[in-house]
């Protein structure tokens, strides 16, 4: 096997692993020396791919983002409470759009990753130099929100349930965006 070939197979084999993979883990497998797999993650960082060395191993660095949307429903009151919720468990909320019936999706950049922020954005809200665009649908609106897990984002849905930020979805809305278990 050309070393160019191997490089690929070590490539191949680091994405899918989800642990670090020790350099003689790598040797014995390409039946190279240790050497040889050192030499070949250098050549591979020099054309910008991003293996992290760990005392275990290697591994790639990994920027998995999972993401979920959430249709919720709330007062005025709630909206902070809401808004931590989301930052707390670790996710970032991206944005809030609503579905209208004229206008079809209003969407808005949100970026919320911390009490702080959600903070600033509250006071702005508060100041009155705007309203939450929520208020265009009676409350009823969406949260794009990205975690570095499908299980924070469960725990996020679980929380939204439980404290009554969930809202069923109607007819007239295209996607859904329920998991299976809480569509009703």
């Amino acid at each position: 096997m050309s070393g160019e070939k191997r490089r690929e197979k070590m490539l191949e084999v680091l994405r899918g692993a989800k642990e670090p993979v020790s350099g003689a883990a790598l040797a014995e497998a390409f039946a190279v020396s240790r050497q040889v797999i050192v030499q070949d993650i250098a050549l591979l960082r020099a054309q910008k791919q991003e293996i992290i060395s760990t005392c275990r191993g290697y591994i790639m660095k990994k920027d998995t983002i999972c993401q979920r949307i959430f249709k919720v429903h709330h007062s005025d009151e709630a909206m902070e409470e809401e808004l931590n919720l989301y930052v707390d468990f670790g996710g970032r909320v991206e944005d809030e759009f609503v579905y209208h019936k004229i206008y079809d999706v209003i969407r808005v950049e949100m970026g919320l990753k911390s009490r702080r922020e959600v903070g600033e954005f509250m006071n702005k809200l508060r100041s009155g130099i705007s309203k939450s665009l929520k208020d265009v649908t009676s409350g009823y609106h969406y949260h794009t929100v990205t975690a570095e897990s499908e299980e924070i984002l469960d725990q996020i849905q679980e929380e939204l349930l439980k404290r009554g930020f969930l809202a069923e979805l109607r007819d007239y809305e295209p996607i859904d965006f329920w998991k299976e278990e809480h569509s009703g």
